[in-house]
């Protein structure tokens, strides 16, 4: 069964339908058929939550994580292999420490990330990336 790691970018897009959400909703209902499987480490859950609590506020952000715990998600509690991982990552530069963790989620389950965020074009010959919209 096909594994794929969801980036805050990936989420944030489908929550405000801005470019490449089709492509996540479809990943949503792929996991919810029991194709696959989506993973989302416990850092780009509360990644999602400060983002949208710092653009919209409180009750915007708790209606987020609502909805993200209704969907097929399975969320991943950060472990010291993925956190070493994700450092691993981070000290090669050009990603930031949160993206660092859905990339070291996605390396240690053997994953694909899914995310339209260009940074991610760095590691994509290390980490499988489920591009979301067109990032080249």
């Amino acid at each position: 069964m096909k594994k794929r790691v969801c980036d805050a970018h990936a989420l944030i897009a489908y929550f405000e339908k801005e470019e490449g959400w089709e492509k996540v909703t479809d990943y949503f209902q792929q996991a919810g058929a029991s194709q696959a499987q989506l993973f989302l480490s416990t850092v780009n859950y509360g990644e999602v939550f400060y983002i949208t609590l710092r653009e919209a506020g409180r009750e915007a952000a708790e209606a987020v994580i609502s909805a993200i715990k209704a969907l097929p998600i399975q969320l991943v509690p950060v472990d010291e292999e993925i956190a070493l991982t994700a450092a691993r990552f981070k000290a090669k530069g050009g990603l930031s420490y949160a993206d660092c963790f859905a990339a070291g989620l996605a390396a240690v389950i053997k994953a694909e990330v899914i995310t339209g965020d260009p940074e991610f074009k760095k590691i994509q010959k290390e980490v499988r990336i489920a591009w979301i919209k067109n990032v080249y």
